[in-house]
């Protein structure tokens, strides 16, 4: 041990130059080493390694403050030894115990998050390095009574020494010491387990070729349901205490995994590719999901549903489960080369998800579904000044989290319906299965799948996806109709590209001709250039209305006339197709933030609209665009003038709904724009239970939304209910939860900003989803004034939480941060910060933008509310 200590110290010491004195030997230049995993290492690894096998061991201690020891063999073959290995580990050179070779130390050093062994000890053809280290937590979650492994997309890095790159597919072995009470899963089978005193040891099988960031596993306090479908056994490890809420949830949740997998293996041809399929139900996961193999990981609120769940959140567990399974194909199955085209497994993820979800609610309207899922979502970054491609340049893995967001998550299915459209659904299916079978446990590109499809087409796709793919932002498509008496005798389809650079968007649209008394007229249209004369409209009876995207098949910004926006106003609650509603609806609140429409104009829409709607996708999308418009673009005299009959009318719809989940999202959303005294007073009547809410029983997650709603409405009564819903909290997870956000919620200013200030210490921000919810609390609108100056601060803070935290944190740290905010002052905040403060990296600069884009926009409305 003395040598291994005497190498370590000396590694640490001078690293730089142990560099150069390791390269000597062979006359080889000293690797340019960067901190992160830099696209020139990864692309010359690739060249030279291949065959990679992991064998990692990890012993976890019962204490939460005990380091976490273990030790990786990697074994390789190396086709040319020409410079020094490099291994990826984001940890200082004390964690770094020992580095053998036949059992012997060498010499090696720790440089910039990374391990370098010399090129004297490698030999052309199969090696094997031993590295003992200290484990680094940034990314294992560790908590009192379990961990997690979360390396998406370059953690694996900072827990453990290996090839941190997607395109170097391993087999993974591990074995793991934990607390003999405790329960593990990871990737593979596990083939031993054995209890010595008060530990035991899980030994898991070697995997299928996976990513570094897709190897994974779990261990703690966990319970475990099992279910058998198909001939396959399922198994679902969790946390919860509410055994009837596990048994109410757990049959659905096994189905709907049953079904996702049969379907996928039909689509694609192809068996289910892994050994065997357990999933862990995390409490306040970063994520929805994470699809690790054999092991995936999900939040676990959105798949053990209360009762008072709504039907989005039903359509959105059955969306997950699909989406993470779907996963196993398009993203574990077959992995992007490198994480510029994180996209493409995403986009298949979400694209198949909405294809499998189908079946399983038939008295759905998936058309629409599709049209509310994801187009909003993406308008709302695509409408930015800090809009993204779907496919953007990657220099460095540490900057990948930065690629996310609804860009490719929802712009990107879009795309990929108009690819299938382009292509025919046979067809797209089959390149599918060609692409998959091709590369089947290796990687690939999007170009490589372009390729393929490209073969399948007349249509130029290289031209089609440089439009689509490669570039931002989104077409503005307008109609201009020109009538002799009430015949059209012209109808021009134009589009236009809101950067003033003449981009053309290829696209087929299908636009409506809308009539008040008869059915609309849909005109199909390829739009290629930038207008289209539409013969087929001419000599048609003149419309009432225009919606140049009347099947929210396009994508854009559909430009609607004047007289269509005031015939919209009057009448889109009355037009007869749920879709067109909501094509309506869409391109109403488009012109609210193009300020062509009056936001209390949309709020009246929108409350008659409550009032007679039918579909319940439309509805849930209407009570998120009143709440968004409600305490957004109002003002605050404004919105009090509001209140009462806004509340009057989702009250109604609590107690007027026959269905429990129209019920569940009309309470959810009384709870957010209760205002009043009299509405207040309900909600607090609720939560002591002297009121019941007619039909909805509640779960304790929704008492706990009820103290908070309560604490920030009334500080006088504030630490009162907070203290007893401390009290009525029974899970161990809510409870830790509900304590860490209290200091949010406060009355008292000085203990917010205890709790803002503590943010600033990592440790503070390690549950991102209990962070998220205490900045929200903080920024709510009711308490904007006080929030203020904590808006600087948090854009200051923002490199850091990019650095140190998970891949959506950034944006949501924005969001939750502005999203309290409609005032011209906290807009000059954010325009001040641009404009002068710290250099930001330009994807990083885009995030600030795009969330603050709502802002922004609503400081100039209401501020022309006030002229």
């Amino acid at each position: 041990m003395g040598d291994i200590r005497q190498v370590r110290k000396w590694t640490g010491w001078c690293a730089a130059a142990i560099l150069l004195t390791l390269t000597s030997c062979r006359d080889a230049p000293a690797p340019r080493v960067d901190p992160g995993v830099p696209l020139y290492l990864a692309e010359r690894r690739a060249a030279t390694i291949r065959d990679v096998r992991y064998q990692v061991a990890l012993s976890i201690p019962a204490q939460r403050e005990a380091a976490i020891t273990g030790t990786v063999l990697v074994r390789f073959v190396l086709a040319r030894v020409t410079e020094p290995l490099v291994l990826d580990f984001a940890q200082p050179d004390t964690a770094v115990l020992a580095v053998l070779i036949d059992g012997r130390a060498i010499d090696y050093a720790v440089l910039n998050e990374h391990i370098v062994i010399p090129t004297e000890q490698l030999i052309e053809g199969p090696n094997t390095v031993e590295i003992r280290f200290i484990a680094g937590e940034g990314s294992l979650n560790r908590q009192r009574e379990f961990l997690y492994t979360l390396f998406v997309p370059d953690r694996a890095r900072v827990a453990l020494p290996v090839f941190d790159q997607p395109d170097l597919k391993a087999r993974f072995e591990l074995r793991l010491e934990v607390p003999a009470s405790w329960r593990a899963v990871a990737n593979g089978r596990e083939v031993r387990h054995e209890i010595v005193g008060d530990r035991a040891t899980y030994t898991f099988a070697e995997t299928k070729p996976i990513s570094t960031y897709l190897f994974a596993f779990a261990a703690g306090r966990f319970e475990i349901a099992a279910a058998e479908r198909d001939g396959r056994e399922l198994r679902m490890f969790h946390r919860e205490t509410d055994s009837a809420k596990v048994e109410r949830n757990q049959d659905v949740i096994f189905d709907l995994h049953a079904t996702a997998l049969a379907w996928l293996e039909e689509y694609t041809g192809i068996a289910y590719p892994f050994d065997k399929f357990d999933f862990v139900l995390v409490p306040s996961f970063q994520y929805g999901g994470m699809e690790h193999p054999g092991s995936i990981l999900y939040r676990a609120s959105s798949l053990l549903l209360d009762e008072s769940s709504t039907q989005n959140q039903r359509l959105g567990r059955a969306s997950l489960i699909a989406h993470e399974t779907a996963h196993q194909w398009f993203g574990d199955l077959v992995t992007m080369t490198w994480f510029n085209d994180v996209w493409m497994k995403e986009v298949f993820a979400n694209f198949m998800a909405a294809k499998i979800v189908n079946p399983s609610f038939p008295d759905v309207n998936h058309e629409l579904r599709f049209l509310l899922t994801h187009y909003p979502a993406a308008y709302e970054i695509d409408r930015t000044a800090g809009a993204n491609p779907i496919r953007q340049p990657l220099e460095n893995l540490q900057e990948a989290g930065t690629l996310y967001g609804p860009i490719i998550y929802q712009k990107a299915p879009v795309v990929m319906g108009h690819l299938e459209l382009l292509l025919g659904e046979r067809r797209f299916r089959d390149g599918l299965r060609t692409y998959l079978t091709t590369y089947q446990f290796g990687n690939a590109t999007w170009r490589d799948l372009i390729a393929i499809l490209d073969a399948r087409t007349e249509d130029d796709l290289v031209a089609w996806s440089g439009m689509w793919v490669e570039e931002s932002g989104r077409p503005t498509v307008s109609a201009r109709v020109e009538t002799a008496g009430d015949t059209i005798t012209s109808l021009l389809l134009t589009q236009t590209d809101p950067t003033g650079r003449g981009r053309l968007w290829n696209q087929q649209l299908e636009v409506l001709l809308g009539y008040r008394d008869a059915v609309g007229h849909l005109l199909p249209i390829r739009l290629r250039e930038d207008s289209v004369f539409v013969q087929e409209a001419v000599g048609a009876r003149a419309p009432d209305f225009v919606l140049p995207n009347g099947r929210g098949i396009a994508y854009g910004l559909f430009a609607l006339d004047s007289g269509s926006h005031a015939h919209l106003l009057e009448r889109a609650p009355m037009l007869e197709d749920p879709l067109t509603r909501a094509v309506a609806y869409l391109g109403l609140w488009d012109a609210v933030l193009e300020r062509q429409v009056p936001p209390v104009a949309f709020v009246e829409v929108a409350l008659r609209g409550l009032a007679s709607e039918t579909d319940e996708l439309n509805e849930q999308r209407i009570l998120a665009y009143l709440g968004e418009a409600y305490w957004r673009y109002l003002s605050a005299d404004t919105r009090r003038e509001w209140a009462p009959r806004v509340e009057r009318v989702v009250w109604r719809g609590v107690s007027g709904s026959t269905r429990q989940t129209r019920r569940a999202a009309y309470f959810d959303a009384f709870r957010n724009v209760a205002l009043t005294d009299d509405a207040v007073d309900r909600l607090t009547r609720i939560w002591r239970e002297d009121e019941t809410v007619p039909g909805l029983p509640l779960s304790e997650s929704d008492f706990t939304a009820l103290a908070e709603a309560i604490a920030i409405r009334r500080p006088s009564v504030a630490d009162t209910v907070l203290r007893g819903q401390t009290e009525r909290i029974t899970n161990p997870d809510r409870r830790d939860r509900f304590e860490f956000v209290r200091a949010a919620l406060a009355a008292d200013s000085s203990t917010r900003h205890g709790f803002f200030e503590s943010l600033r210490r990592r440790d503070r921000r390690a549950r991102e989803p209990w962070v998220l919810d205490g900045v929200r609390f903080l920024h709510h609108p009711l308490r904007a004034d006080q929030a203020r100056g904590y808006i600087r601060p948090s854009l200051e803070l923002l490199p850091e939480i990019q650095r140190t935290g998970d891949i959506f944190f950034p944006a949501r740290w924005l969001d939750a941060t502005l999203s309290g905010h409609n005032s011209p002052d906290a807009a000059a905040i954010v325009r001040e910060f641009l404009a002068s403060g710290p250099a930001l990296a330009e994807r990083l600069r885009g995030k600030v933008l795009q969330a603050a884009d709502p802002l922004l926009r609503a400081a100039e409305i209401v501020s022309d509310s006030a002229r």
